[in-house]
């Protein structure tokens, strides 16, 4: 897979050879590019092509959203994106605020959980 992901990245590829190196569907690279996420070329016939170097942008943007990131934070980070197995340090105040803020949901969703086994316990009684 790697002298695969070489060769593309030195030529252009249509939607299908760039979802078929990343895992993505089609339909995923199509809202990616409508999102600003990732940007294509068009053919002379209308098809999308993308350059092979977005590879790894589509790599590390299904990452973020995997860690529960929004699009349009992702979007924020995309100037922090420069290798697919680590960030760089630019992104790591929004990232910490996405951090505190699942956080905070947890605590929420913790507190209610508690609350919830207290009535349960209470109605044992």
């Amino acid at each position: 897979m790697a002298e695969a992901n070489r060769v593309a990245v030195d030529r252009q590829l249509r939607i299908g050879d760039l979802a078929a190196l990343t895992s993505a569907t089609p339909r995923m690279l199509r809202y990616y590019e409508n999102r600003g996420l990732i940007q294509a070329e068009r053919s002379s016939t209308g098809q999308r092509l993308f350059d092979g170097s977005v590879i790894d942008q589509v790599r590390s943007i299904r990452r973020l959203l995997s860690a529960g990131l929004p699009v349009e934070t992702i979007r924020e980070l995309l100037d922090c994106i420069h290798d697919n197995d680590r960030l760089e340090p630019c992104a790591v105040p929004l990232l910490v605020e996405h951090l505190q803020a699942y956080d905070g949901r947890i605590a929420e969703l913790a507190s209610t959980r508690d609350a919830l086994q207290e009535l349960i316990d209470v109605s044992n009684d």
